[in-house]
């Protein structure tokens, strides 16, 4: 099974290639993303694609230093704000903001990484840096465990090739007030090339 992984930046996709994976830094945030996903996919042909990389973290679900699956990509802040609150692309008739991660994917990340935690994984253009917003997100999608920026990206540039599509990430920090004291960078990428190893060695 030949794999594309697309990560945010160089050190994300060096801690996952370090293992022999086809790895890309596809860039920070959905459109890059999703353009270095397609130009990816045009090249050369693979079974699926996995968008990876550090993430936030919902403090009471996932610790720093933990891994989490994703059973659905979401863009979470993909929509309009009106009087009486937030309104998804769906609600607007507009599309929809949602793609599921394919089945097979997330049982092969099951198998390779059987302690990680699953659930949703939300898309953002903006990183949280705030209790409110985090309690609004935690409200509104309340089967999300983890916040990143690049996931709904590459889902859509994987579901328009027809590629199957699944999300891993690594818990850097809690979604919340902005505290760099208690992000743990280190952590999550050295988790992040552990389960690179892990999913070489099942692949």
């Amino acid at each position: 099974m030949r794999i594309l992984v697309v990560t945010a930046v160089a050190v994300e996709r060096d801690a996952v290639a370090g293992s022999g994976l086809t790895a890309i830094a596809g860039g920070v945030g959905p459109a890059r993303a999703a353009a270095s996903t397609a130009t990816a996919l045009a090249r050369d042909a693979y079974d699926g694609v996995l968008s990876a990389g550090i993430a936030g973290g919902f403090a009471d679900l996932v610790a720093p230093g933990a891994t989490v699956i994703g059973t659905v990509s979401i863009a979470a802040d993909l929509g309009a704000e009106t009087p009486d609150g937030f309104l998804t692309l769906d609600e607007l008739g507009f599309g929809s903001s949602t793609v599921e991660c394919d089945p097979v994917l997330v049982g092969w990340l099951r198998a390779a990484l059987p302690s990680a935690v699953a659930g949703g994984i939300l898309s953002v253009s903006t990183v949280t840096g705030t209790a409110d917003r985090s309690a609004m997100l935690r409200g509104r999608y309340p089967d999300a465990v983890a916040e990143g920026m690049e996931g709904f990206g590459v889902a859509v540039a994987a579901a328009a090739a027809g590629i199957p599509f699944a999300e891993l990430r690594t818990i850097s920090n809690p979604i919340g007030p902005r505290d760099r004291a208690a992000w743990r960078i280190p952590d999550a990428l050295a988790a992040l090339a552990a389960a690179g190893a892990a999913l070489a060695h099942h692949a």
